[in-house]
């Protein structure tokens, strides 16, 4: 499959990559590319988000239609595991959650838990930004943090008031532009 990073941010990352396989390859030092999206805690991430969103009545901008979602101290698991998967040529390894999760479906849970009704903008584009976590299950086994646990650490957190870190992923970002 060939890389076609979008924006600068994008093709950043493809050309750190690309050094790493480089040096990699000329020196037989083993690596390992992790590729992660996007992982998220109560005080951060997609679902936060869309929390938020709901919670507060505001529309959900739903171009992006579906995200890949990760429990931070999963992801965090799997690093520290990809130590021993290292390899020369490099390895590229995919971290996210195995779900493809719907927008729209993930407000909707967080409408129930709300006892509200989400609010919606925009349109599902055919393409998103997402992850085939499949070899890092086969190496890992599935995460073990559920969506579902998820979805209720993030509205339970919200609803006592807890603190976030405040700072957008701009996951529905489709031109590269953060």
């Amino acid at each position: 499959m060939c890389a076609d990073p979008v924006g600068e941010y994008g093709q950043s990352c493809l050309g750190r990559e690309r050094m790493f396989q480089y040096f990699s390859s000329v020196h037989g030092t083993p690596i390992l590319l992790y590729r992660l999206n996007y992982a998220i805690d109560f005080k951060y991430g997609v679902l936060l988000e869309v929390a938020k969103s709901v919670l507060a009545g505001k529309p959900l901008d739903v171009t992006m239609g579906h995200v890949n979602v990760i429990w931070q101290g999963d992801a965090n698991e799997m690093a520290i595991r990809s130590l021993l998967h290292c390899a020369s040529p490099s390895k590229i390894l995919n971290i996210t959650g195995p779900e493809t999760v719907s927008l729209r479906w993930l407000a909707g849970e967080f409408g129930r838990i709300f006892n509200t009704e989400p609010q919606f903008v925009g349109e599902e584009q055919p393409t998103a930004l997402l992850s085939n976590a499949a070899e890092s299950f086969r190496l890992f086994g599935y995460p073990r943090t559920t969506l579902k646990q998820m979805i209720d650490i993030t509205a339970r957190w919200l609803l006592q008031g807890g603190k976030t870190i405040n700072k957008p992923t701009h996951f529905q970002e489709r031109k590269g532009q953060f």
